[in-house]
């Protein structure tokens, strides 16, 4: 599948401007200030950029950190990972395959009886579908 490539000022005119600052610049939300950080409601977590499926609320899990966590991404072609050296911190981003939205980082201090990850995501840069 094609990488979605759009200009900046055209993701800035689909997304709010708390929107843009995460997923397309990078940024981070305030911890507990998602919308999406205690949602029990059965669904999948899609792309707020590009609609991509990405995460099941099945496997979001309580990590106490301030953002939704899930300990695996909904499919192995969902995201990618890369290495984030800023801030003086060596980190591995989360992004979407599909568009390159910027979506958290993910740490090996998950469930240890699932998959031992945390996937810590800014709610921001998800768009929940219930009953998906």
């Amino acid at each position: 599948m094609a990488k979605i490539d759009k200009k900046p000022e055209e993701w800035q005119k689909q997304l709010t401007p708390e929107q843009y600052r995460v997923a397309r610049e990078k940024g981070t939300e305030r911890p507990f200030s998602g919308d999406y950080q205690v949602l029990d409601a059965q669904g999948i977590y899609h792309c707020v950029c590009c609609n991509a499926p990405l995460f099941e609320n099945e496997h979001k899990f309580d990590a106490g950190c301030g953002w939704p966590s899930f300990d695996r991404p909904l499919g192995t072609r969902c995201v990618e990972e890369h290495q984030d050296g800023t801030h003086g911190m060596q980190r591995t981003e989360v992004v979407c395959s599909h568009c390159d939205a910027h979506l958290g980082h993910v740490f090996p201090d998950g469930p240890p009886e699932t998959t031992g990850l945390r996937y810590c995501i800014n709610s921001v840069s998800l768009e929940f579908h219930p009953d998906e």
